[in-house]
């Protein structure tokens, strides 16, 4: 049985140019469409970021990208003062990768979102300046929550599901919810 391994892959399409990275140090990975991906290395958080946002428990994703040079960083900072990156799509994939570390089939896309933040730190170290670049991604699911943190209505929920799905009959979650309060569940007598 050949042993497989799993690649993430996150494409950020900004106004002028796509950035395409891979979470892993070493060289560039080249994918089957032979679009370039750079290393680079996320946080444990980031990566905690990620499964949660791909297991649908999360509506926003931080990422942090660690272990940037300061030209990099510095070039980052300045591309988005000049042309703001905020709304800019940002897609995570995952790609298996065969025995030899080559592409298994086509990425599946796990996440999709729109840039809602970046911002770059600097620390310094022993061995010099490193930056740290963090990106926050949201989806449609941020329009889950309102501001101060609760939930939608059920008038603001089903407004909100008429606009994602125009063709779908009207929600009805809300009424049938509190309706489940009063069913009795039955188990099967075997």
């Amino acid at each position: 049985m050949a042993i497989k391994s799993l690649r993430i892959l996150c494409d950020a399409v900004l106004p002028e140019e796509t950035i395409r990275i891979w979470d892993g140090s070493g060289g560039r990975f080249v994918d089957g469409d032979g679009n370039i991906y750079r290393p680079a290395q996320f946080t444990e958080d980031a990566l905690q970021s990620v499964e949660a946002a791909i297991n649908g428990e999360a509506y926003t994703l931080a990422l942090s990208l660690i272990s940037v040079s300061q030209s990099a960083a510095d070039s980052i900072w300045d591309y988005d003062e000049t042309s703001s990156v905020q709304g800019s799509p940002f897609i995570v994939r995952i790609l298996i990768l065969d025995e030899f570390e080559q592409p298994d089939g086509d990425p599946i896309v796990v996440f999709t979102g729109e840039i809602d933040n970046l911002d770059v730190a600097d620390e310094a170290g022993a061995d010099g300046i490193k930056s740290i670049v963090n990106i926050e991604i949201t989806n449609r699911f941020t329009l889950r929550t309102v501001t101060n943190g609760s939930v939608l209505s059920d008038v603001d929920q089903r407004a909100r599901s008429a606009v994602l799905n125009p063709s779908a009959a009207d929600d009805q979650f809300c009424k049938r919810v509190p309706l489940m309060r009063d069913q009795t569940i039955k188990w099967p007598n075997w």
